[in-house]
């Protein structure tokens, strides 16, 4: 079993403490977690789709594609009650938000955004009140072009019975986002202005009141954001494969990481010169941290911090000694999914 990384300690960051599920995941970018203590993380197999990581058994994959036979390229993944899938396409031109039922059937929920296609997307939460948000990180395209400090178009749209709609734009590359307990407000990692926001959430979902929360140094680019039963933030950060916690006075510790000093120094004086590209996410020199994205909380107690990444084929897990919000669907209803996950 792995030892318990206590925040509050200042101890050093230790790999040691690290241990993996699951093995032969093809870009588990996000990570969700169940009570049921199943993990299903997006795979880029084949024809795209869920993967579902069991301990101790097999991982069982769900494939699924696009109407037009084109692959999924799930980035964010949203869990529904009665075990269904919503999942934001991070398509080369397109996105869009899709969803995937178990036996493998797909069908679009949203492709559209005012008329226009919806640029590729990032990230997909499902709130209580069963309204669907998301986030683009850009309209640029390529994306990988807006990989600048002065990125501006990211943006988060909600879809409920009003119909979709942008409720925040002009963001600086927008990535996962995180609801509050009461769902007063959300934050958002902003990763090529490398700061967290927070938004007030005002009626008809708008978002308001836009502050820093965080700002971040060298080698932090902010990609998967979760909360703990603290009012504390976790962000993950590929590039540095750094996880750090942001408490509710705004104070940063770094939890774990795996820096590889010159690797970072180049993503630094890239990022300077306005240089920075996609080989920083679709490479690592890190052995252990494959360029991590996501963070969820599971376990019976909350306290076990799964990690999602770009490049890693199985999920790093952690015990930490504060425990993380229990999100909506960690106790949802799983239907025929718990029969699938079951198969071997």
């Amino acid at each position: 079993m792995s030892s318990v990384i206590k925040l509050n300690q200042h101890e050093p960051p230790r790999l040691a403490a690290v241990t993996t599920i699951g093995s032969g995941l093809k870009r588990p970018e996000c990570v969700l977690t169940h009570q049921s203590g199943l993990i299903f993380v997006p795979s880029w197999d084949g024809s795209g789709g869920v993967s579902i990581v069991r301990p101790d058994a097999p991982t069982v994959q769900i494939h699924g594609a696009l109407p037009s036979g084109v692959a999924l390229k799930p980035n964010g993944i949203a869990l529904e009650p009665g075990g269904r899938f919503l999942l934001a396409h991070l398509g080369l031109e397109h996105g869009g938000i899709y969803r995937l039922d178990c036996d493998g059937s797909v069908e679009p929920v949203l492709t559209e955004l005012s008329g226009r296609v919806i640029p590729p997307c990032n990230f997909v939460l499902l709130d209580r009140s069963s309204r669907i948000w998301f986030s683009v990180s850009t309209t640029v395209s390529p994306r990988w072009n807006d990989y600048r400090a002065d990125a501006s178009t990211g943006f988060i749209a909600v879809l409920d019975r009003s119909g979709a709609r942008i409720v925040a734009d002009g963001l600086a590359y927008a990535n996962e986002f995180a609801l509050s307990e009461d769902e007063q407000y959300l934050y958002v990692n902003e990763t090529f202005g490398r700061r967290t926001s927070r938004f007030t959430v005002g009626t008809n979902a708008k978002l308001m009141n836009r502050t820093t929360v965080a700002e971040y140094g060298r080698g932090i680019f902010p990609d998967g954001i979760a909360l703990d039963e603290d009012r504390g933030l976790w962000i993950t950060s590929p590039v540095s494969n750094c996880v750090l916690h942001v408490d509710s006075r705004g104070r940063q510790t770094v939890v774990l990481h795996e820096f590889i000093s010159n690797h970072i120094d180049q993503a630094e004086d890239s990022f300077r010169n306005a240089k920075f590209s996609r080989a920083y996410f679709e490479t690592t020199p890190a052995n252990t941290l494959r360029n991590i994205s996501s963070l969820a909380f599971g376990g019976s107690d909350l306290r076990s911090a799964y990690l999602g990444s770009l490049l890693g084929d199985a999920v790093p897990k952690f015990e930490t000694d504060i425990a993380g919000l229990r999100m909506p669907h960690f106790d949802y209803p799983l239907g025929r999914l718990q029969e699938v996950a079951r198969s071997t």
